[in-house]
């Protein structure tokens, strides 16, 4: 055991549950002290912290498909850190994990519950919390087993400047879709997804309607949508979709700091008449296939087949800026928090 170990670090708690859209005064940012490790443990000095989307369901109370943050505590999420002590057989100091005592400096936890970073796949460290980690496993999951996407499909991507939408629009290309189409929130990031991660056409949804823009990106409707948003975006694809299509159904974001009901989709009928099937899905449901997805994206990006962007924000002061700052949109590709150490 390391003889200077950290006795105390900094972690974000939820003070109190958010009405609509998360404030400063919900966060407060604490110093508590650090547990050395115990027989089976590990302790990390997290170096990346990952925030999104679905961290906004958990500040509320209730019963969902994961459990809420506790009030006065650490929040969750996953962690990309160095272990700095071990007691744990088959994890040494100075290997990196990922994990999901997130939103920290210093995490103490059975080495069981980390997964340590292979380094021989030939990809930056920060990968493992995005195009190799949560989103981009929810990206593979969702276009190859959910959506099932094959040879000649027309997709369709919502928040496709998303760490998600990104990778999901260019893994169906891969699967063999025809024509690959994308949402995103301005011009500068429907230029990104066309000029730089190869869809052929972008909608930006805050220029005109979805439905319109999409009808005429696809005038021969679409086979496929992965849905990351929801609303109005999920009742433009019901009305693009061919028959037999699908949906995949990741993320509903355009519902997660609302108060009132979110409109749409009123179309909900075309399921019936097109025969179209409809899926969400967690991708905590789907980690038999991580070893597979780990082997075959990590050559997609060393190929340049995948590619993808990080948006980072720098101090663990910064987390919950950074939080609210995706939830607005204000991200391309994985949003990241780098803590200094």
């Amino acid at each position: 055991m390391p003889s200077t170990l950290p006795t105390t670090g900094r972690a974000w708690h939820l003070v109190a549950r958010p009405t609509g859209w998360p404030t400063d005064a919900n966060f407060a940012l604490r110093t508590a002290p650090v547990s050395e490790p115990g027989a089976g443990e590990i302790l990390v000095r997290n170096r990346y912290l990952s925030v999104d989307p679905y961290m906004r369901g958990r500040m509320n109370a209730g019963r969902s498909y994961v459990a809420p943050f506790e009030l006065d505590e650490p929040m969750l999420g996953d962690a990309l850190g160095e272990v700095v002590a071990s007691r744990a057989d088959g994890v040494a100091v100075g290997d990196l994990v990922v994990h999901q005592l997130g939103w920290r400096e210093f995490a103490t936890l059975p080495a069981a519950d980390a997964a340590v970073v292979p380094r021989d796949l030939g990809v930056p460290d920060t990968a493992f919390l995005g195009v190799l980690g949560m989103t981009g496993l929810t990206a593979y999951v969702g276009m190859k087993d959910i959506a099932r996407v094959r040879e000649g499909d027309v997709v369709f991507v919502s928040g496709a400047a998303g760490a998600v939408g990104g990778p999901a629009g260019q893994l169906a290309r891969l699967l063999g879709a025809s024509r690959v189409i994308g949402s995103a929130g301005g011009p500068e990031k429907a230029r990104l997804l066309t000029e730089e991660f190869g869809f052929d056409a972008a909608i930006d949804y805050k220029a005109a309607p979805v439905g319109e823009q999409l009808a005429k990106a696809a005038p021969e409707g679409i086979d496929v949508y992965f849905d990351n948003v929801g609303g109005d975006h999920l009742e433009a694809a019901l009305d693009a979709l061919n028959v037999f299509g699908r949906v995949a159904v990741c993320g509903l974001i355009s519902s997660y700091n609302a108060t009132e009901p979110v409109p749409g989709p009123r179309n909900l009928g075309l399921v019936l008449g097109r025969r179209l099937r409809v899926e969400g899905f967690l991708v905590t449901d789907h980690q038999a296939r991580r070893a597979e997805f780990l082997r075959q994206t990590a050559e997609w990006v060393r190929s340049g087949q995948l590619r993808y962007r990080e948006t980072v924000f720098e101090g663990i002061e910064r987390a919950t800026e950074a939080f609210l700052a995706m939830m607005r949109g204000g991200n391309v590709g994985k949003m990241l928090v780098a803590l200094e150490g």
